[in-house]
């Protein structure tokens, strides 16, 4: 069959293509770098032929023209399954909406709950196949290609080729338009320094790893420092198996300890679902039969987690309070981030043979209206905040004062290990709040 052929006859401006939305309309701009650029801007051009088109998508590393072109949000209604610095600005000015979601989920909610009028998200070139490969974005977007009426890809050049796994391409037969955009380069992350807190937190968490040991980072400075920490370990024959790819698995792959060896299933490859970090880490992804795309609902299914020996989860949050609730997404109803995959990894990580899963923090933060350090160890959440990990599964809890181990621990068991590792300044308010709910046992005293 001629693809080549194929492709021409499907082959349309950005300007064109986007003539297929129709007013009342649910566009999907799928998630993370795959997000659309020439055609984000061309619907955007449509403001005012346009009304109630309702526009999803996820972790956003350009400024979206749909916000951008209507901050009054007369034509474009936009929502996020996970907010990107961006899209929490646009949140604050009310021009974004969150959708609650757990990662592992969003496929099934394609497949079972939503509607999906148009897709339209950036690939790779075609290959001699006719494939578009999905390049650093797998999550859930071939569902969300298959549940949508029309399907619009945007190619750009840069984006590197991603073997899988599976579902890491879509066949131009299942394409309806095709645009070749600008070929923007691809959003790139600058490394962060860590801080004396982050060190403290990380080398906890690598003298409790060992040899073989299978590693989620999440989102983060902490867990960014925890994988850094790792490359310049003793520690051998590690394996990958996350949703979110960073630089530190590259620095760990470079220092010859990231072999995926000895994992019990995917041996010899690093698994993951999407990809943000460096033009390096995108060079490494390009053509890489060591790595393997795989969807979401593969990536963080507790299940498939929990199958791999020495399961390790590292993420970071931003309270916690003495029950052992995590919230990781937002401050009071002020929403932050989303749920993303934590809670997918926190139950995964514990239901592997010799698994660990660790929320870390800094005990403190000081408030940017006030200048006032504050306690992330409350008595309970604040009205409204969202709890990310339910006190029913949480295992490790780290600070830079040390490390709790939650699981299966009683009320008053909880609130003595977290005192333990609150800053000190703060655990004797907190220890009279867990005296008047009731919750403490004196055996700290």
């Amino acid at each position: 069959m001629n693809f080549h052929s194929e492709y021409k006859s499907k082959l349309r401006t950005a300007k064109k293509a986007v003539q297929i939305v129709k007013s009342g309309d649910w566009v999907d701009y799928t998630f993370g770098l795959t997000v659309p650029v020439a055609l984000d801007q061309a619907l955007a051009d449509r403001k005012e032929e346009l009304k109630d088109v309702k526009v999803r998508g996820a972790f956003s590393s350009h400024p979206l023209q749909v916000i951008e072109k209507d901050p009054l949000r007369e034509t474009f209604f936009y929502s996020s399954w996970h907010l990107s610095g961006y899209e929490r600005r646009m949140s604050d000015k009310g021009l974004c909406n969150y959708c609650p979601m757990i990662f592992r989920n969003m496929p099934l909610y394609y497949n079972k709950s939503l509607t999906v009028d148009v897709a339209m998200f950036m690939v790779a070139p075609m290959d001699k196949y006719g494939y578009f490969n999905l390049s650093v974005t797998n999550s859930a977007n071939l569902a969300i290609a298959k549940n949508a009426r029309t399907v619009i890809v945007e190619v750009n050049t840069k984006m590197p080729r991603a073997l899988g796994g599976n579902s890491e391409v879509i066949h131009i037969s299942d394409v309806d338009y095709i645009v070749e955009g600008d070929n923007p380069d691809l959003y790139t992350v600058q490394d962060i320094q860590p801080t004396e807190v982050d060190l403290k937190v990380a080398k906890q968490i690598v003298n409790k790893l060992e040899d073989g040991t299978n590693i989620q980072l999440g989102v983060g400075g902490m867990p960014n420092s925890v994988g850094k920490m790792i490359a310049q370990s003793d520690l051998r024959d590690l394996g990958m198996h996350t949703e979110m790819m960073v630089d530190a698995y590259l620095d760990i792959f470079k220092a010859g300890k990231l072999t995926n060896k000895r994992k019990n299933i995917n041996k010899n490859k690093g698994i993951w679902t999407f990809c943000v970090g460096s033009k390096e880490l995108y060079d490494w992804v390009d053509d890489n039969p060591g790595l393997a795309s795989y969807p979401v609902d593969y990536t963080n299914d507790p299940t498939i987690i929990g199958q791999q020996d020495k399961m390790v989860s590292i993420n970071n949050c931003i309270e916690v309070d003495l029950f052992g609730q995590v919230s990781a997404e937002s401050v009071g109803t002020r929403a932050i981030s989303g749920t993303g995959g934590q809670l997918d990894f926190v139950t995964g990580a514990y239901q592997s043979k010799g698994g660990k899963s660790f929320v870390c923090f800094s005990s403190t933060y000081v408030d940017k209206k006030t200048g006032e350090v504050k306690s992330r160890v409350l008595p309970t959440l604040p009205s409204g905040e969202v709890v990310t990990d339910p006190r029913s599964q949480v295992h490790y809890f780290v600070t830079e004062w040390g490390m709790a181990n939650l699981a299966g621990r009683s009320a008053w068991e909880r609130a003595e290990l977290i005192i333990g590792i609150a800053h000190p300044d703060f655990r004797e308010e907190l220890i009279q709040d867990a005296q008047k709910m009731k919750i403490w046992r004196y055996s700290n005293k």
